[in-house]
């Protein structure tokens, strides 16, 4: 399993610069191509009785979401120039939308957290819980201040799932390379979740895995798990995704919630 192709969610927030740093390292790292998506959609402009100036309005405002493009573009290039197996894509519609249907084309999709404080992405910017769900591929969430991952020391948050074991899987192309790989599971079925079947499968590839229980956490389990992570010097966090849609909102579990917004280093994801 390889990881022949990786998107870069691109906004042009204050951690943009240091995301696709990053993408770029990681397409470097496995020979992959690099593809940066940024989308910004005109808002809609209610019509007055002079047609004249809604068109006159209409106009300025893909004007500037043309330039907020421009300058995404811009920025992409500059940060993954050393990438030579590279391509851009752009749309005037929405982040979320543009960025899933471009993740069909992807082994891998980069964003950034969305946490309290870090930042205000602006109009182009992409939540990672709402693009989890949409994407249908794996998604490695990436805090502020990041620009490079090499998966030394890896945590992977165990649960029984369906989400969990695809996560697993999915992880595998990113963290062959890993010295140290952590199974934990936390809560009161921590014994009883499969967790040593999962340190067995991860050593048939290769890879040196342990297993870690929690069954009586003092924290919540997102707590635990992070605070565990940091013990360990953790460079990356593997987990599934839980979610459901209520009308035109997704509705997380605590975990997955707790984690989107506040994990210190970076997550793969999948649903």
């Amino acid at each position: 399993m390889t990881l022949s192709s990786i998107l870069v969610s691109v906004d042009l927030g204050p951690n943009a610069a240091d995301r696709i740093q990053l993408a770029a390292g990681l397409a470097a790292a496995h020979a992959a191509r690099l593809v940066g998506v940024a989308a910004c959609p005109v808002p809609v402009v209610v019509p007055a009785r002079d047609g004249t100036v809604a068109k006159d309005v209409y106009d300025a405002e893909e004007e500037r979401a043309r330039e907020r493009l421009a300058a995404a573009e811009a920025l992409f290039e500059r940060e993954a120039g050393s990438v030579t197996k590279r391509a851009w894509r752009s749309s005037l519609s929405t982040p979320l939308s543009t960025t899933a249907e471009q993740a069909r084309a992807a082994d891998l999709v980069i964003v950034g957290r969305h946490g309290p404080g870090d930042g205000d992405p602006g109009p182009m910017g992409v939540a990672p819980g709402a693009l989890l769900m949409e994407a249908g591929r794996p998604v490695l969430v990436v805090p502020p201040g990041l620009e490079r991952l090499v998966p030394k020391r890896v945590v992977i948050a165990w649960k029984d799932t369906r989400e969990a074991r695809r996560a697993v899987h999915d992880a595998l192309p990113l963290i062959a390379g890993a010295e140290r790989v952590c199974v934990v599971a936390a809560g009161p079925d921590a014994h009883h979740g499969g967790a040593e079947a999962t340190a067995r499968y991860l050593s048939g590839h290769g890879l040196a895995a342990t297993t870690h229980l929690l069954p009586h956490p003092t924290l919540s389990v997102a707590d635990e798990v992070l605070r565990f992570g940091e013990r360990e010097g953790a460079d990356l966090l593997v987990m599934g995704a839980y979610g459901h849609s209520r009308l035109r909102e997704w509705v997380f579990g605590g975990v997955t919630r707790d984690v989107l917004r506040t994990t210190p280093f970076c997550c793969l994801m999948s649903h």
